[in-house]
């Protein structure tokens, strides 16, 4: 990924007052406090909180926006539309700036505050750093209610602000000025901690934001915050190399520590050297490129039959920054090897544990380089190369054959849109999703080419990342062809940061599908004997079902009415030039294009591994009956790995 842009030093304010203090509010001391905080890794320094993202109302206009407003040559402001999207593109961001930038995102109090629970949960799930300023209700209680404040009887100082809680890594509630120096530095402590970051919230009373204190000049002294690259202890990596040199078919698993801790040329020199093959997660896709020869592609659920194959077999797996989410394990069915034994290198030991594993508590980088130390001159059997290769070249040959498609072809599959942006892609795109059906084509199908190509957030699976995470991606990488792969279903959740793209004159991608459903979860009732129902975008028939005719629904125009250039494509060489003209873009432009119905498949070939989701003990009819003796059987095969 590439790393943040260098942000100049803000400049000094001019409320100095005698004896070492300044005389502000609390908003203005915490935006001074912020424009002077940084990250440094590997001697590389740039701001920690590079801007904040707010919708103003009741609670913050009077506070955080009047200190904005004063400090706009230090804090860049971004104004968005719907409060989650504001997390997602803040999220976005992080991200791409390897977690060493991130931005802020200020909220009114009421529905501006608790609309910002689904993007702290996806930000803390993701372990991405984020900063949430919801205003509250009045410390003092002035009058009691006041305008949107959430009465409980039993406890009065609930406000819904405490909803943040359970999805931040820190929570705060500034209730005096002199409360947020500590608070301050703790979120800052949490945002820049590689094991523990994520959402941070700092509930910020309206009367509180506006309060003046006298503060003390070291308050807003530039502050660094060193991440640090923790080493292995040396008995648990003495173990590790014990371990991997005794292994006989051993398989790595790429998560996104590996990303986050721009390991990826370490992890290929590992495989390199050792001729491990390595499978990636969601987050991980990417760690080696596609055409690296251990690169053995996506694994658990939505992977390749190449990686669940070895997985099956390993008799060691090495997780890299991984949290083994149970599509990565197939649901605890992947890994059926009796003798299969774990290696976990990862920065926390939380998720060092998993799996009785042995832990290897790290940073991804420092961890694997001595790790390829320590296995110096040790090499994989030539013939498990061989092997894995050869399914390898074979796996290629039924991706190639999801993406074939006749030039005149109307109404493409999902997979054959993918392949011809494959064929146009270079290094230098980035695609990024979310949820639906798209995110399991893309692990399966998708070529990485580069570190930061693929961005997939699949810890939340939330839908409606897509465009405002792209925007949080623009800003932090300015230049390069970024595209939002988005669904029709996930379009109708979020498409209102559109205009934000318009207004900040960000040359967004977006490919939008139609397919007049939720496809993936259509797919996903089909096969749990619930019959799509209730999946499909048509009217509702007379026995009360929506299987009447598609909705006259247009999201091209919808799209254009927001501000956007909408190319439709109907055909595959439609769709290859409407392609290539958006990629060349310099402005917000649309590729729309209809594909199979939600109710045919994808395209792609099926699922390698499969996924618990619980089928009906007991039903009436013969779909579930039969569902629920295929679950059975699957389930059958689930092992604690102790």
């Amino acid at each position: 990924m590439t790393p943040p842009h260098e942000t100049p030093a803000p400049r000094s304010t001019s409320n100095d007052t005698p004896g070492g203090t300044r005389r502000l509010t609390v908003a203005q001391a915490l935006i001074g406090f912020l424009a002077r905080q940084y990250t440094e890794r590997d001697g590389r320094r740039q701001r920690l909180i590079n801007a904040t993202w707010g919708i103003f109302g009741h609670g913050n206009v009077a506070g955080i926006g009047q200190a904005l407003v004063e400090a706009t040559a230090d804090m860049r402001y971004l104004q968005g539309r719907n409060e989650q999207a504001m997390v997602h593109a803040a999220v976005g961001y992080a991200r791409q700036s390897n977690r060493l930038s991130a931005h802020a995102v200020t909220t009114s109090i009421g529905p501006g505050a608790t609309n910002l629970v689904t993007g702290a949960a996806l930000a803390t799930i993701n372990r991405l750093p984020v900063l949430l300023l919801p205003g509250d209700t009045f410390a003092t209680r002035p009058a009691d209610p006041v305008l949107q404040q959430l009465e409980v009887p039993t406890a009065g100082d609930v406000s819904v602000n405490d909803a943040l809680r359970p999805v931040s890594k820190y929570f705060d509630r500034i209730t005096r000025p002199e409360a947020l120096i500590p608070a301050a530095l703790a979120a800052m402590r949490v945002l820049t901690d590689p094991a523990e970051t994520g959402a941070v919230t700092l509930a910020l009373p309206q009367d509180v934001q506006a309060e003046a204190y006298d503060w003390p000049e070291e308050f807003f002294a530039e502050r660094v915050w060193r991440v640090r690259r923790q080493a292995p202890d040396p008995e648990e990596l003495s173990e590790a190399v014990r371990l991997v040199r005794e292994a006989r078919r051993p398989l790595l698993v790429a998560g996104g520590g590996v990303h986050y801790s721009a390991a990826e040329d370490t992890l290929a020199a590992f495989a390199d050297g050792t001729g491990i093959p390595v499978a990636s997660t969601q987050a991980g896709k990417g760690s080696l490129r596609h055409d690296h020869p251990c690169d053995v592609g996506a694994i658990g659920h939505t992977g390749t039959a190449t990686a669940d194959e070895l997985a099956r077999t390993a008799d060691l797996v090495i997780g890299v920054g991984t949290r083994w989410s149970d599509f990565s394990t197939a649901s605890a069915t992947l890994f059926s090897n009796p003798a299969v034994r774990f290696l976990n290198l990862n920065v926390t030991g939380f998720d060092a544990h998993k799996l009785a594993a042995h832990p290897l508590v790290a940073d991804a980088r420092t961890a694997l380089e001595q790790l390829t130390a320590g296995l110096s001159g040790h090499r994989v059997d030539p013939a498990y190369t061989s092997e894995f290769g050869e399914d390898k070249e074979r796996w290629e040959h039924r991706v190639q054959a999801a993406f074939a498609a006749d030039e005149e072809l109307v109404r493409p599959t999902q997979a054959q849109v993918l392949g011809v942006l494959d064929a146009l892609a270079t290094d230098e795109d980035i695609l990024i999703n979310a949820a639906g059906s798209l995110p399991g084509d893309l692990h399966k199908l998708w070529r990485a080419r580069s570190r930061d190509q693929y961005h997939v957030e699949y810890g939340y699976s939330c839908m409606g990342y897509e465009i405002p995470a792209a925007i949080g991606v623009l800003l932090a990488d300015p230049g390069r062809p970024v595209w939002a792969f988005v669904g029709d279903g996930t379009y109708l959740m979020n498409p209102t940061e559109i205009v934000t793209a318009v207004q900040e004159r960000l040359p967004l991608k977006i490919v939008l599908l139609q397919n007049h459903g939720y496809a993936s979860i259509g797919g996903l009732s089909e096969t749990v004997g619930s019959e799509r129902f209730g999946t499909a975008y048509r009217f509702r028939a007379d026995d009360a079902t929506f299987t009447g005719a598609p909705l006259p629904v247009d999201l091209a125009a919808n799209a254009a009415s927001l501000g956007m250039r909408v190319i439709r494509a109907k055909t595959v060489r439609d769709l290859r030039e409407a392609l290539t003209e958006a990629r060349a873009a310099d402005a917000p432009t649309c590729v729309y294009v209809e594909t199979e119905t939600a109710d045919t498949v994808s395209g792609v070939p099926p699922a390698q591994a499969w996924w618990d989701v619980p089928v009906a003990e007991t039903a009436t009819r013969t779909s579930a009956v039969r569902a629920r003796a295929e679950y059975d059987r699957h389930a059958a095969s689930r092992r604690r790995h102790l």
